[in-house]
């Protein structure tokens, strides 16, 4: 018997797998918006303090910011992920409690 390119039982097929890849399917997280909410005790110069320093604002942008919040109860700092958020709303609360005001900041999904 001869030595030949031919498969058992005269079939001439090699045997070679086909290897497809897929594309994984990424899902683009969730993002939150991270508030401030009004209160009639923490001073204005505080929130801008916390906007600056938090959400690295300029000063005129976190000035804005705050005057929203005092006029219509709350705002916008930023939308970020989950956990960044989370974490920013964890930083903001006790650096309010660590100054003694009661400053609330919150997240909502977007």
């Amino acid at each position: 018997m001869a030595s030949g390119s031919r498969a058992p039982g005269g079939d001439d097929r090699s045997n070679t797998a086909i290897i497809t890849r897929t594309k994984p399917k990424t899902k683009k997280p969730s993002l939150y918006r991270v508030l401030l909410l009004n209160d009639d005790y923490t001073p204005m110069e505080f929130v801008v303090l916390v906007v600056e320093r938090f959400f690295n604002k300029s000063h005129e942008d976190a000035y804005h910011i705050m005057m929203h919040v005092h006029q219509n109860g709350v705002g916008e700092c930023g939308v970020f992920t989950y956990e960044v958020a989370e974490t920013k709303v964890t930083q903001v609360m006790d650096f309010a409690r660590k100054h003694q005001h009661p400053l609330q900041c919150v997240m909502e999904k977007k």
